[in-house]
Parts: structure tokens; sequence; C-alpha cells
């Protein structure tokens, strides 16, 4: 299976098995890797792919039983990884092997800006540098990776960042110490189609770099086929633990040996999309929405000596917020689907979170008027808002930073039916549970387990779940594809579309994914830096 002896490579992975309690989630896994080369490793949700990077990594969950071997070639020596120390490990992790985590919100320290997050890990193997130095390393790399104004960007906290800046601000960090092997667990799933490009080639370009110092090889663990072409020069392909062939690109896509493979090479989503009735009712109203963030560093302290320099109270606020979202107007209908299309940081999570009231706690000021089911919704009471709410559903981005870790799937997916249908008997909430589980392809085994235990798509699938319980008029679906393989993805929206059929729901689609606008929608609006440039029917 692979042509390349041991002695050559930079990794060799022997007879790799991960058993989590009683599961092998990784079952006899071999496969070389040369100095280098660029891999990727495909597979659906579960089929144990990003175990197999945390193997590597040293950062298996607690309580995991690793057989097998993990020789790497790291200098002059040739060591088992699978034994080294935690110190060893350690000094191994950021300047001879790096990671690209897939949820850049739960691997971002939340209490520091981004910059010293990332001025962290070149201190960490390069203590020689001065901090000026580490700091000017960090903003060449978020500039590298396309975050705008990266000098400025350099003071912000993760949750300041769109999700898809927080993912390059994630690969900016990896690719800090210059490592031997990076490993990218789904390091573009937040980013639109030009940038997943545009970090694909920063990864080839810093690879060409590291020739100097004997190359970079990269691993790429991802369900996007495209990217996978464009990459890598070889493909191994993952079920249920299993590595079931590992053949160069292109042989892979035209002559898929494994039935498996060809069912992933050949997944594309089909747009199902039912003619709207012409007399469907809006549902959701939005006229002339902006949205404002507080400016880094402009606290009350800073604002009252700008106002004592003259500065009108109106112009003072102008000139300490960042306007997101600039005068957006939308109509969702009935049974609609309205795709909502932008790259990174342009403004679509946002204008969600806008049109859900999500935002008072952030320090963002929104304007202009929304109507959900023909109410004035910002002027709504707590309670008034509170029983429409179970009408006004929304899947967010990140499954794993919006499911509690704290709480089973049974009690997170029940918890709208706990709130809002107080009176059912707890053995019907649970079969409503257990149904609705099943509905997104979730066994019945997942109501007692928590969300650390799945996987990434396992997650989201999770998060639609508890949308989906309520049978919601409008739902708001934030990316709700994009941690999903391709054959899972066209089973979601599938799913999406007969739920759709059945109760005449009205979605709001936020995507950067145009199979997937274009297999759900029927019309479309762009957004460009925080503008409405485009609206269109499909």
């Amino acid at each position: 299976m692979n042509m390349m002896s041991s002695t050559q490579a930079l990794l060799d992975i022997q007879e790799l098995t991960i058993q989590l309690g009683r599961k092998t989630v990784v079952d006899g896994f071999n496969l070389q890797l040369s100095t280098g080369e660029r891999l990727a490793i495909v597979g659906e949700s579960g089929s144990g792919k990003t175990m197999t990077g945390l193997a590597i990594m040293g950062l298996l969950p607690e309580g995991a039983k690793v057989k097998g071997a993990i020789h790497a070639h790291m200098g002059n020596t040739r060591k088992n990884l699978l034994e080294l120390s935690a110190q060893e490990l350690r000094q191994m992790r950021g300047k001879d092997v790096a990671m690209i985590f897939q949820e850049p919100m739960t691997a971002l320290n939340p209490l520091y800006t981004v910059g010293n997050q990332i001025v962290e890990a070149v201190q960490c193997h390069e203590p020689t540098w001065t901090h000026t130095a580490c700091q000017e390393r960090a903003i060449e790399l978020l500039e590298k990776t396309g975050i705008p104004q990266a000098a400025e960007r350099f003071s912000y906290y993760p949750h300041q960042l769109s999700g898809g800046q927080r993912q390059r601000a994630m690969i900016a960090m990896a690719l800090a110490c210059k490592p031997k092997l990076l490993i990218a667990d789904e390091p573009t799933t937040a980013l639109d189609p030009s940038l997943r490009l545009q970090i694909l080639d920063l990864l080839k370009e810093l690879q060409e770099d590291a020739k100097s110092h004997g190359g970079m090889a990269i691993i790429l663990i991802t369900h996007d086929l495209n990217m996978v072409r464009h990459f890598a020069s070889r493909v191994a392909v993952m079920y249920q633990g299993r590595l079931l062939e590992c053949r160069p690109t292109e042989d892979t896509f035209t002559h898929p040996e494994h039935p498996y493979t060809d069912s992933l090479v050949n997944s594309q989503p089909i747009r199902n999309v039912l003619p709207l009735v012409p007399i469907a009712p809006v549902l959701l109203k939005a006229e002339e929405i902006h949205v404002s963030y507080p400016q880094v560093g402009t606290g009350w302290g800073q604002s009252f000596k700008q106002f004592l320099k003259g500065l009108h109270f109106s112009d003072l606020w102008k000139k300490n917020h960042t306007s997101v979202v600039k005068g957006v107007s939308l109509e969702l209908r009935q049974g609609e689907t309205l795709g909502v299309i932008g790259e990174s940081g342009s403004g679509k999570s946002t204008l969600a979170m806008a049109l859900l009231d999500l935002l008072t706690q952030t320090g963002a000021r929104v304007s202009g008027q929304v109507e959900v089911l023909g109410q004035d919704w910002f002027n709504l009471s707590p309670m008034q808002r509170r029983h429409v709410r179970a009408s006004f559903q929304v899947i967010f981005q990140d499954p794993f930073g919006s499911l509690s870790p704290r709480m089973t799937v049974g009690n997170i997916v029940g918890e709208g039916l706990a709130l809002h249908q107080a009176d059912l008997s707890e053995e019907t909430r649970k079969a409503r549970v257990i149904e609705v589980l099943k509905e997104v392809g979730l066994d019945r085994t997942a109501y007692s387990r928590y969300p650390h235990e799945f996987s990434g798509g396992q997650r989201q699938r999770i998060a639609i779940a508890r949308a989906l319980i309520l049978k919601p008029q409008i739902l708001v679906l934030d990316e709700p594809t994009s941690a999903l393989d391709v054959t899972i993805q066209k089973q979601i929206l599938a799913l999406l579309s007969d739920l759709q059929h059945k109760y005449n729901m009205a979605y709001l689609l936020i995507s950067h994914d145009l199979d997937v606008i274009h297999a759900m929608s029927h019309r479309v609006i762009t957004l460009k830096k925080g503008k409405q440039i485009n609206h269109q029917a499909l």
C-alpha cells in the first residue's frame, strides 16, 4: 500500500489501534509519510481521522488505550511517539509536530488576545527571541493567513473575530515555529471557498520555504474532496477506524478501488426545492439592520477624554465603533429558504445573531426593525419573546461551543421541550428526543452520552436535533453542514429539505458553500463587508 521504506519515512505508523471504553475507534492503522509530502486522510465523521492525528500529538482523551507504534524521525533520532514522556511531548509539540484543530473557538484561550497566544507559541521554542521579534512574527503570520488589519486584530480576543478569522489565527499559531510535520484537522471548515484556496496555497508556500531546513510534511484531515484534489499528493481513505486504501490522489478520484471511496467521490448535494405557494405569508421581515461593535481599547475612560477634547457624542460613538452590518433588509416566507453568502467576516453570522436578538451581551449596537410572525420582535416583553422563540430556532456554526459539556445529549436535546412543553411526561419527552436523534442519524445510545464523546460531525447533528425537536416555523442555519463529511452533508441536507416540506418551515441559510446554497435555496443575498450587494432568485 505504501511504496517507501520505513527508513525513508518522516513518520511511520504501525498497527495503530485506539480504544475508547469498549469501542475501537482506530483499528490496525498503518501509514508512512515522507519529508515534504502532502497526504490527505478522508472519511466520514467518526471514522477515526481526528483520533489518528491526536495520537501522533500525544493528545488522546484520558482513558484511551493505544497499541502499536508511531515512529518519527526528528533531527537525527528515530522516536516512538507513544513512548515519550509528558515533558518530551511538550518539547516536540509546536516545534517538531504541530496541529491545526477543527474547532478554533475551543482551542483558543478566551482570556488572551490571539496575538499573545501566537507570541506564547513562539517564545516556548525560541527563548532567545525578544518580545518585539515575537510580536512581529505573530503579525506577519496573521497577515499571511489573510486576516485584514492584522496589526490591529493582534489585540483582539477570540470572540471578537468571525469564525473564519478564528480559524486563520489558529493556523498562524500552528505555523509559528515552522514544524517538520503539520497535522491540519479540517483547517478551512469555517472559510469561504476563495479563502480555502488561499490557505491551501499558503500551506504550500510555507512548505516550500521549509525546504531550506529539511522540509515540512503535511497531513490534511478533511471531508472536502475538492480541497483534497487541489492539495494532496496521496489520499488515505478511512471507514469505521480502518484504512481502506491509500493511493495517489488522481488515481483515487478517477479509479477508486473500494465501493466506499466511490461513494465519497460521487457525493454531491442534490437540489430539492419545492416552488413557493404564491400566498405564503411573510414569517420574518427585517428592514435596515445595522450592527456596530465597540473598538478594542475604547472604554469609558478613553471616551471621556475624547469628549473633553470637543468630540460630540454622536461623532464619538462613530469614532469608537466598527460597523459590521450596514443596512441589510430581507423577507422570508413560509416554506422558503433564503440563502446568505459572503466571504468570512462579511457579517453573515452577525446578521443572523442580530435577527435572533442574541447580541445584547456582546456590547454590540443593533438598529433597524425586525418582525417575527407579524410581531415587533425587538419590542416584545421577555415573556412574549420566550413564547415566540419556540418557533424561531437556530443551529450555530460551532457545535461544540454551543453544547453544554456538563449535560448529556438527552438533556441537551430535550431542554427545549422542558422549557416550552413542561406538561410532557419524562417518558414522552425521552421518546421524542430519541425519535429526533434517529432523524438526524444518531442511535438511541447517544441519549446518555456527553458531547465530548462524539466527533465534530456528530456534534453538529446533535445541534440540529436540538433545534428541530420544537418543530419551529423559522430556523436559522448558520453553516449547518460545515463540520460534516460529504456523504453525511448530503444526508443532512436531504433531511432538512424533507423536514421543510413536511412542516412547511422557513430557513435562513448562512453558508460559504455554493453547492449547499444551490441545493437548498429559493433566493440568495450576498454580503460584502457588511453591505448587501446582490439579491437574486435561484
